[in-house]
């Protein structure tokens, strides 16, 4: 389902709004890309939708709309969730390309789904949440701990988080099921002792007294050096279509660029287009995240640290070399990084 808009930008429309760096060129929608690539395989591109999380969390790929149109996708499509995953909307073909929490992306790959991983996208959008006599991880063993759903993608990256201190999320935490918008009144009812949150719902934290900040991935090691989201596609778009796979790759990661480069503008352009409906949060969350970093870290480590945690506490059968050698490709994501310098 092809989510419908207000009147879309147009593309001189785009370039004026934002003014990024002084001139359009920065984007690269003026005209076609400076590049030997031959015309796409396909002008038809499907990314994926979520009104309540990604459009904040995976800002990149709305931002890259028209940077899509300018790589020749004349037909840019947002499709809606399936069963609450961007992994399964992949696994099901309904769509091509998105960002993904890094943890689900294993998940898939473990499971034989046909997807690939193609790039490290950002790091740092989870925060976790935790009542007075929580001030460390370790401290959450025997507490209740809720999560948008069992099995989701914040109950994967907090499992991942206790095991590396120590405990094991199967037995030493009491997991409960909590829907994300409704978890920060729920938390300072005492219904639960911490909650992990993620956009547009850690910056409202922020703005309460309840509870305090136990990790923040954005600042915190070792999950700063790791990326939180991954760009992915499903395997057959890949196979047939390698050059649009790289040209949508490149109009993400410019985009990536546009989000750490000018956040007011971009928080301002998502909001003035209908994908999100609070400017201020947008803002805050896009200032809080080291998007311009993308260049800097391994998504093959990223996958290494993560897959070696799921795979020691049962959730995944592969090895994390597995994962890597199946379910990656990062022929596009190296030649952009050379392309694409900061």
């Amino acid at each position: 389902m092809t989510i419908q808009h207000a009147r879309p930008f147009s593309r001189r429309e785009f370039v004026a709004g934002l003014g990024l760096a002084g001139t359009a060129g920065f984007l690269g929608v003026t005209a076609p890309p400076v590049t030997a690539d031959p015309p796409p395989e396909t002008a038809t591109i499907r990314l994926i939708y979520d009104p309540d999380i990604s459009a904040v969390c995976y800002a990149p790929q709305f931002v890259a709309e028209e940077l899509l149109r300018a790589e020749g996708f004349t037909d840019v499509r947002y499709v809606r969730l399936v069963e609450g995953s961007e992994a399964k909307t992949l696994v099901t073909g309904q769509a091509d390309l998105s960002a993904e929490f890094t943890g689900d992306l294993i998940l898939a790959s473990d499971a034989g789904r046909p997807i690939v991983i193609l790039a490290g996208l950002h790091m740092g959008c989870l925060e976790l949440v935790g009542s007075a006599p929580i001030r460390t991880l370790r401290d959450l063993q025997g507490k209740t701990v809720a999560v948008s759903a069992l099995g989701g993608a914040d109950q994967t990256f907090l499992a991942v988080m206790v095991a590396y201190v120590g405990l094991d999320p199967r037995k030493d935490v009491n997991w409960v099921v909590h829907a994300p918008a409704d978890a920060l009144r729920a938390f300072t009812e005492g219904q639960f002792d911490a909650f992990m949150t993620f956009p547009p719902f850690a910056q409202e934290f922020r703005t309460r007294t309840a509870g305090h900040v136990i990790v923040k991935t954005a600042t915190d090691h070792p999950w700063s050096q790791y990326f939180c989201c991954m760009l992915a596609a499903h395997r057959e778009f890949v196979r047939r279509n390698p050059i649009a796979t790289k040209r949508a790759l490149r109009a993400i990661l410019k985009a990536t660029d546009m989000c750490a480069a000018e956040p007011d503008r971009t928080a301002r352009l998502l909001a003035d287009k209908g994908y999100v409906s609070r400017y201020d949060l947008v803002l805050q969350f896009l200032q809080d995240v080291p998007y311009a970093r993308w260049r800097d870290f391994s998504p093959e480590d990223t996958l290494r640290f993560y897959g070696l945690r799921l795979h020691e506490i049962g959730m995944i059968k592969s090895t994390p070399q597995k994962v890597i050698a199946q379910g990656t490709d990062w022929r596009f994501f190296n030649e952009l990084k050379k392309e694409l310098k900061g």
